[in-house]
């Protein structure tokens, strides 16, 4: 067969042969060529925004930068500022905390969540009602939150001890954001005042997705609710289980705003968390490099969260 210019072969009968289309042509008609303008731009956004930022906090963290220097020296990086987050006893702290915070609030809002959404499962009246009210708290910020909380707490004219008051139970009464005893404490009951409605929400759907063959099953072989709860019901609901203690633990780490606007600064040894460590190094003592050094820290505990639950979503087939 001889080649024809006009993208056709001659067969050997005299006829013609259609060749395939040429590369640019197949590139052209491609579906990864045809959606570029849609993923390419918020992608290189992400990367230069998101994991560039990421990239280079970690390098700063490598450097001795402090507020005293225009930029980072590059040329000797080493790891003096991991070592001395080591022996600083304010991150043994902060770390502390944080942990403490983390995983008391996840905890209680998860038992709290479930026990919302078993009560709510029981055909309640005025069920939209109650998810919409159990559910509104979250849609308020961290700022709000926390402005709000803050007037609960007040000694002298929160509701909290006011209404202690008026039961005649003053002696329970306390400085409660005020006292180092009870500060982390407030903060973790705020907070779950805001989250137990999600909590709420993600174990209703898991109990909604339940076949109601296996509740009359179970009642069947005379099984009591408690024990139907405990082994046929909750441990189908491990899948909202994960993801909801997921989300909280990432809510946790992010406390920052709400710390913030109710102690400042530096809410003391029992308040302190790595987010405000981060923040007190790099903006309020200019010491970019332990501040960064901090940052990345927090940002391994979110990895640790993050990751392991992005595994098995990836093992079965979910991302």
């Amino acid at each position: 067969m001889a080649d024809d210019p006009g993208g056709r072969d001659a067969a050997a009968d005299g006829g013609t042969v259609a060749r395939g289309p040429a590369l640019s042509s197949r590139l052209a008609r491609s579906e990864l060529v045809r959606s570029l303008p849609f993923w390419l731009p918020p992608a290189l956004l992400m990367g230069l925004f998101v994991y560039g930022a990421i990239a280079w906090n970690g390098l700063i963290s490598l450097t001795e930068w402090s507020g005293l220097q225009p930029n980072p020296a590059y040329e000797s990086v080493d790891l003096s500022q991991y070592a001395a987050l080591l022996s600083d006893p304010t991150f043994g702290t902060a770390v502390r905390n944080t942990v403490v915070l983390l995983v008391a609030f996840t905890l209680v809002t998860l038992a709290l969540g479930l026990v919302l959404a078993v009560l709510v499962d029981q055909q309640v009246r005025f069920e939209n009602t109650v998810r919409t009210v159990y559910l509104m708290p979250m849609s308020l910020s961290f700022v709000v939150t926390a402005v709000f909380w803050s007037w609960m707490y007040n000694p002298e004219i929160g509701l909290i001890n006011v209404g202690l008051r008026s039961l005649g139970l003053g002696l329970l009464t306390q400085r409660w954001i005020a006292d180092p005893q009870f500060k982390l404490g407030a903060v973790v009951f705020a907070l779950v005042w805001q989250f137990s409605g999600y909590a709420m929400v993600v174990y209703l759907a898991g109990l909604r997705a339940i076949p109601t063959e296996q509740y009359e099953a179970a009642r069947a072989d005379g099984a009591s609710t408690l024990r139907m709860y405990r082994r046929v019901i909750l441990p189908q609901l491990r899948a909202s289980t994960t993801s909801a203690a997921v989300v909280l633990m990432v809510f946790a780490l992010k406390a920052f705003d709400f710390l913030f606007v109710m102690f400042g600064t530096n809410p003391g040894p029992s308040a302190d968390i790595l987010a405000m460590m981060m923040f007190r190094e790099a903006f309020g003592k200019t010491n970019w490099a332990y501040g960064a050094a901090v940052a990345t820290v927090l940002f391994a505990m979110a990895l640790a969260v993050i990751g392991p639950y992005l595994y098995v979503q990836y093992r079965r087939g979910e991302l």
